[in-house]
């Protein structure tokens, strides 16, 4: 780097620290930040081998996974010469230097699958198995996620039944939602896998229990007969990691591949517990599981019961009745300015410009953590491109950048706030009083020269009291960020510092009164609805949105005791109370915006709700999936491996000459690190190393 050539901004900025970086960031990397510059200056030393072919967004999604492949072979073939392998911290940022924010095969590999076989397997099976692990001759993952099944590991389908007549256990995916679903390296990379099944033994189930599973042919790579594997399709983000979906069908392992460390089967079938009752097949996940029933015998818990759910997406319903409300106030009043305009009298389109800027900010701010929310409650769903939900997302988030960024759009409400401000404070009371501006819908409230100094909310309260507390806290933000202007400019600011120093006031403003705009059109338009069954769903919907909006107002209201503690709970209450009365209509709410299944594009928002079924249609239609096994895989990892075991059996037999012992099956692990379990993890990573 060549420091003359930097942006003499940032130069400058850098002139101005009154620190050494050097410091802080050492201190950051907790002593490593020489370290760091030392591994980065070796891959970029490296040239194209340990870089990307071209910028990951112009590449398809097949050559971001060849690519990936790429480099993860160049990574591992120089990862001795330049990291302590044994320093996950350093593994990861290696990782992170060549493969970017998706990560690498074998980072999957490494951070899932190993831990699950080493906190599961017991010393025979570490024996055999852990060593082909750590030298990647073969490559694994984690399967626990299940299309219907994240949460609830207790709920989990994918079964496996002990046949004690040929000492063996037979996988099946007996249900679409049992289809294994999520799991990073399963679509097209792993070969072998640690994998949750229920466990059934002598006609009883035990459980969900780990057991070792392979999935691919080692020669071929192709998937087993019994196996059906592949990629689940485009997602939001890592399109360079070929997160999968499995099914069994009759698919048979040995009995010794069920992993033993803690429970047993014997060859009888007979089942032997875990020591404890906490270890076992929850050795991992137990104290992370959740009960699937809120009353025992009541049946799996509906999502939409849950109260979280709820918070999560009842007012994300309820803004959308409030802006799509104001929206077509809005219209109506540029109709009514233009016609103004026409006979002269310009006097509202002040207020309609300093109001459509404010909305756009708030609005677009909300509905893209509107879709967002909504995002995370499908779960990992919600991340794939099957739910509709990145591309609605994305679209959206351009909103708050797009004619006009967002804070630009608050300040330039906020200049129109503030000339009225001025007026107020330097007129008098009678003019204040004027009819005519009283009753104007944007910033009537402003003229209110008695305004109640208490809040009115009681636990019977409708929306009155509600609106003027939304009033109150635009007035207050309104003028406090008018006197913080007006002091800054009696202290001698100019007017350009002055509005700069108190931007974040003038944004509090421009919010508020945005928000207390919101608030009142709702509840007006409302009103209008003369179906009383109707008009009865849309007051919940304006009961929940002012109780939920209020208690975002928490700060202003409570700064100046404008409301009290005991009524800031009524309305928390108000808000629970509202969620529970839309909850039964929430579905068929949602059905009446009309929205069809070819508007949304979305396997999750089908109105016939069959969902599990087509995303698996969905996302058997990948074109990754067209190929049982990468064109690319036998150049980088398919060779990777081979060249790995060759090495492996090449060192095994230089032990055998040099030591005049022959130590089948257990070189690798003996020769290098001792004991299988407790050196091996002590070597890969001390955290490991701590749990057994």
């Amino acid at each position: 780097m060549d420091p003359s050539r930097d942006n003499p901004d940032l130069t400058e900025e850098r002139r101005k620290a009154k620190f050494d970086p050097e410091k802080l960031g050492n201190f950051f990397w907790q002593g490593q930040l020489k370290r760091r510059r030392q591994i980065c200056d070796y891959v970029q030393a490296q040239g194209t081998e340990l870089a990307p072919a071209q910028p990951v967004p112009f590449m398809t999604r097949m050559e971001k996974l060849e690519d990936v492949a790429r480099l993860s072979v160049g990574m591992r073939k120089h990862a001795e010469n330049v990291i302590d392998v044994g320093s996950p911290q350093e593994q990861f940022y290696f990782n992170s230097l060549i493969c970017g924010y998706d990560g690498s095969p074998f980072h999957l590999h490494f951070i899932m699958a190993l831990p699950a076989m080493i906190n599961n397997c017991d010393e025979e099976q570490a024996a055999e198995w852990l060593p082909k692990l750590f030298n990647c001759e073969i490559i694994a993952t984690y399967v626990q996620t299940e299309m219907g099944h994240g949460t609830n590991l207790k709920a989990l389908e994918t079964t496996a039944t002990y046949d004690a007549s040929r000492q063996e256990f037979v996988f099946n995916s007996p249900t679409i939602t049992s289809t294994k679903w999520w799991p990073g390296n399963l679509g097209k990379t792993a070969n072998f896998a640690v994998v949750m099944a229920q466990l059934y033994t002598n006609g009883k189930c035990y459980g969900a229990h780990p057991f070792w599973v392979q999935l691919r042919d080692i020669e071929t790579h192709k998937p087993l007969p019994g196996i059906t594997v592949g990629d689940i399709g485009p997602k939001f983000g890592i399109g360079s990691n070929d997160n999968g979906f499995l099914r069994f069908n009759n698919y048979r392992i040995p009995r010794m591949h069920m992993l033993m460390k803690h429970a047993k089967v014997l060859p009888s079938g007979e089942y032997v517990p875990p020591m404890h009752s906490k270890v076992g097949y929850t050795s991992m996940m137990y104290v992370r599981s959740v009960m699937g029933e809120i009353r025992p015998g009541a049946g799996e818990v509906k999502v939409l019961d849950y109260q979280t759910q709820q918070y999560r997406l009842f007012p994300q319903i309820a803004r959308v009745y409030a802006i799509a409300f104001t929206g077509i106030y809005i219209m109506d009043m540029y109709k009514s300015v233009m016609a103004n305009i026409n006979a002269g009298d310009a006097s509202l389109l002040s207020d309609l410009h300093s109001l459509g800027s404010g909305l756009k900010s708030v609005t677009s701010w909300q509905t893209s953590l509107g879709i967002e929310q909504c995002r995370m409650a499908c779960g990992g769903h919600g991340y794939s491109e099957a739910s509709g939900l990145p591309a609605l997302y994305t679209m959206a988030v351009g909103g708050c950048t797009y004619e006009g960024e967002n804070m630009v759009m608050l300040l330039q409400c906020a200049r129109s706030l503030m000339k009225l401000a001025a007026e107020l404070r330097s007129s008098d009371r009678i003019n204040q009083r004027d009819g005519k501006k009283c009753a104007n819908p944007v910033t009537g409230y402003l003229y209110n020269v008695s305004p109640p100094q208490k809040c009115r909310i009681s636990q019977e309260s409708g929306p009155d009291a509600y609106l003027e507390a939304f009033e109150h806290v635009a007035r207050r933000n309104v003028f406090r960020a008018y006197e913080r202007l007006d002091q800054l400019r009696k202290r001698g600011r100019s007017a350009e510092e002055a509005w700069n120093e108190s931007g974040v006031e003038l944004t509090k403003a421009s919010k508020a009164h945005t928000m207390n705009f919101l608030a009142k059109t709702f509840v007006e338009r409302t009103k209008l609805m003369d179906d009383p069954a109707s008009r009865a769903v849309l007051e919940n919907f304006v009961s929940l949105f002012l109780s939920y909006e209020l208690l975002h107002c928490a700060e202003p209201l409570l700064e100046d005791s404008f409301i009290s503690a005991q009524q800031m709970e009524y309305v928390r209450l108000k808000m629970y109370d509202s969620m529970q009365r839309i909850r039964p209509n929430a579905v068929t709410v949602v059905d009446s915006f009309d929205f069809t299944d070819a508007e949304l594009k979305s396997v999750l928002g089908r109105r016939d709700g069959n969902v599990y079924e087509h995303l698996l249609e969905w996302a058997q239609k990948s074109p990754i999936n067209a190929h049982d096994v990468l064109p690319f895989h036998d150049k980088y990892l398919g060779n990777y491996m081979k060249e790995t075991l060759c090495r492996v059996w090449h060192r095994a037999i230089h032990c055998r000459v040099q030591s005049q012992r022959a130590r089948p099956r257990h070189f690798c692990c003996s020769a290098h690190f001792g004991s299988p379990l407790t050196q091996l993890t002590a070597h890969i990573d001390p955290f490991i190393a701590q749990k057994q």
